[in-house]
């Protein structure tokens, strides 16, 4: 039978620091993906055996986490062929509906009882959301987050998968906990709507950079320093709202062809000027980076790294020993500047989005 995780509001943790002394316990919400994660890899249901992964931090102010993991560039299933950002979902190519049942943890829902929908004053629908492992794991309980997989949704992000994935964030204590989302044309492998879980035990300086205020009343920022790209922040209490604004931007890249990535992070309050360490600990909310970025189809490889959700965020996972020992802070920039807009063209989707989030 499949275990069910129905959690609310009062689940979330609110009190988080990162680099804590007093490392938190586990929510209900971690203890039930550690376990049912550990469970599975004891079983065997993995491609791969997943031990601790040989990590270095690459000299240089971004902080760069690169890490050893060969057997996920060798056993990892072969990605679809991807030929359109608005590709149709194909019942004919591997989709989650296919996979063992022993891979599925569990089924989260949200208890929305007495919740009133702020936009049109009904009750929202409950969102069935299946976590699986992903058998191919890029860290410790990697996993999968797929929206009702009976429904066919194309790799195309909806208002409640991205509310889940915020949800997700909140419902754990760990600081570490990931989630992402890469579109069509952002190495996005499988046409079938998913984000990724994570956790990675090392601080991104994503999760403290400074911002430029685009839309502060809507909490949309500027990302300032590299990658460029946009931040949205939300605390607990306007997930609701936050997410149906990020869904804004991501259906508008989706209309206009432009592939993006999502990294969903425990993150200081958003601030365009230097904040003391004592601030810069501070991991109350979320914050959601999106980088709009060049188009990739096909069987393009990098022989280093894949510039996706968690490279642009400053998580390197290599294929190979000697990438991995002898790859710089400057060849990781030179390699994922590749995938950036160019800055005009960046500046000029800037200006678009923050026209068409105005009029809503």
């Amino acid at each position: 039978m499949l275990l069910q995780f129905v959690y609310s509001a009062q689940d979330f943790v609110t009190d988080v620091l990162q680099r804590s002394e007093n490392c938190p316990p586990p929510s209900k919400f971690d203890a039930l993906i550690r376990d049912g994660w550990t469970d599975r890899m004891d079983r065997g249901l993995f491609r791969y055996h997943l031990g601790d992964l040989e990590t270095r931090i690459l000299p240089g102010p971004n902080g760069y986490i690169a890490q050893l993991n060969v057997q996920r560039g060798i056993e990892r299933r072969k990605p679809q062929e991807i030929l359109s950002i608005q590709q149709e979902f194909n019942p004919s190519q591997f989709n989650f509906n296919e996979i063992n049942g022993d891979e599925i943890i569990c089924e989260t829902m949200k208890d929305t009882a007495g919740v009133k929908d702020l936009l049109n004053g009904q009750l929202p629908q409950p969102c069935k959301m299946v976590v699986l492992i992903n058998v191919s794991p890029l860290e410790f309980g990697h996993c999968l987050f797929v929206p009702d997989p009976s429904l066919c949704l194309p790799q195309i992000l909806t208002r409640t998968a991205v509310q889940v994935g915020i949800e997700s964030v909140l419902l754990s204590s760990n600081p570490g906990f990931r989630v992402g989302f890469n579109s069509l044309g952002a190495f996005a492998s499988v046409n079938h709507l998913h984000l990724h879980g994570y956790y990675l035990d090392h601080e991104l300086k994503i999760e403290s950079n400074l911002v430029k205020p685009l839309i502060p009343e809507k909490n949309f920022f500027r990302l300032q320093g590299f990658p460029v790209g946009f931040l949205f922040f939300t605390k607990s209490e306007e997930v609701d709202t936050v997410a149906r604004t990020i869904c804004d931007v991501t259906d508008f890249l989706v209309g206009e062809n432009i592939a993006h990535n999502l990294f969903l992070t425990r993150g200081c309050p958003p601030s365009c000027q230097m904040q003391s360490a004592k601030e810069r600990r501070l991991r109350k909310g979320v914050r959601i980076a999106i980088w709009p970025r060049i188009a990739c189809f096909g069987a393009k490889e990098e022989s280093a790294f894949n510039v996706a959700l968690c490279e642009l965020a400053g998580h390197l996972p290599f294929k190979n020993k000697k990438d991995f020992n002898s790859t710089t802070e400057k060849e990781v920039i030179s390699i994922v500047q590749r995938y950036l807009l160019p800055d005009d063209e960046f500046q000029r989707l800037e200006e678009q989005l923050v026209e068409h989030l105005l009029t809503l």
